[in-house]
């Protein structure tokens, strides 16, 4: 039995049935799916796929909302920049290619923010294409079995299993069902082939697997060198007003790209000199709990401020930012919940104003 067909006969046995973007050829929800399961896991993705799709339920929709529109619906997810090309991909198939999907990968390739292992696999999905994927769980199964060493990462390691993926398809009989085959490669990676506890008694690919026969299956892949991971340190200032919170809308670009945060101070005491500049001496914020977040490259350590003030006042942006008085913007606590904001500070938003407003969580 070959390689593809033995991983098609175990999908259809014991694979993963029940997704909610599983049995459909539409490739708008696959290529939804695929964008939000990269670097996240199903679990987190479902409750955001199905919110999302009840909000922009066809290709159309999601196209003629503006990006303010769909960024609270990624809010929480992570790696913003998957929203913001999701977005112009909409954006581009209604323009360019009437508003249908293609059906060739190398052109779904071509589109914002689409790599070549998404490409394939939208057009193994919804196309029954011969092309082979490569995800992250795809990569694991490919170095297990072969035995391939090297970081999976790096481009001559890939090319390798790139390589394979190809050679197993032109291997493979004439009539393919390229979707349980897919769907079966991400399967066993996510299910069985895991990182960490691989069942290898159940694994349909066992007894060719190079890992399993040399007992290297907890050394491959090749783990990526440990590099330090920096530290970043940020003061932001929770600034109530009328039941409202002073926040900006980031730059499409770099952490947090188009969702709204909190005023940015190099410390605390950067943040009170500023409030007592603008505000007068009678101002004193309060410190909260400090936490951290952890992002891919860095450590964030936010040490949060809070102050109350019972008139508006004409406020100069931190940093001078005179030129983007516009991205500054007074928002309601009762609208918090539906507001593009990043995971941490929407923790620390509902924490606070979820609990009794005169006594916040002081250090």
């Amino acid at each position: 039995m070959s390689f593809v067909t033995s991983v098609i006969d175990w999908q259809r046995e014991r694979g993963r049935h029940d997704l909610p973007w599983q049995n459909s050829r539409d490739p708008y929800r696959v290529w939804l799916s695929e964008i939000m399961l990269q670097q996240t896991q199903v679990a987190t993705v479902i409750p955001y796929y199905l919110r999302f799709l009840s909000r922009f339920p066809t290709l159309a929709s999601l196209a003629d909302a503006s990006q303010e529109e769909v960024m609270p619906y990624w809010a929480g997810l992570g790696y913003y920049a998957r929203a913001r090309n999701l977005h112009r991909c909409a954006q581009t198939v209604a323009r360019d290619w009437q508003g249908r999907f293609p059906e060739k990968a190398a052109d779904i390739a071509s589109l914002p923010g689409i790599g070549p292992s998404t490409a394939n696999a939208i057009a193994a999905f919804c196309y029954n294409a011969r092309q082979p994927i490569l995800d992250g769980n795809v990569k694991r199964v490919f170095c297990r079995y072969y035995g391939v060493d090297g970081d999976p990462q790096k481009k001559a390691t890939e090319q390798r299993l790139w390589d394979l993926a190809w050679q197993h398809l032109e291997d493979a009989p004439a009539q393919v069902d390229m979707g349980a085959y897919t769907q079966g490669l991400m399967d066993l990676g996510a299910t069985v082939c895991t990182r960490s506890k691989p069942a290898c008694e159940t694994c349909p690919l066992a007894d060719g697997c190079v890992a399993r026969r040399e007992g290297r299956q907890f050394q491959l892949p090749t783990p990526r060198a440990r590099k330090v991971v920096p530290q970043r340190q940020v003061c932001m200032l929770v600034l109530e007003h009328d039941e409202k919170v002073l926040m900006y809308r980031r730059a499409d670009k770099g952490i947090w790209g188009g969702l709204l945060t909190l005023p940015e101070f190099a410390d605390r005491r950067a943040c009170t000199d500023w409030l007592q500049q603008s505000l007068g001496n009678d101002v004193q914020p309060l410190p909260l709990a400090a936490f951290e977040h952890v992002f891919t490259h860095f450590r964030l350590h936010i040490e949060p401020m809070l102050a109350h003030i019972n008139a508006a006042p004409t406020l100069l942006p931190p940093g001078g930012d005179a030129d983007h008085l516009e991205r500054w913007q007074w928002i309601d606590i009762n609208s918090l919940a539906e507001a593009a904001l990043p995971a941490p500070l929407r923790t620390l938003l509902s924490g606070y104003f979820e609990t009794d407003a005169q006594n916040p969580r002081l250090l």
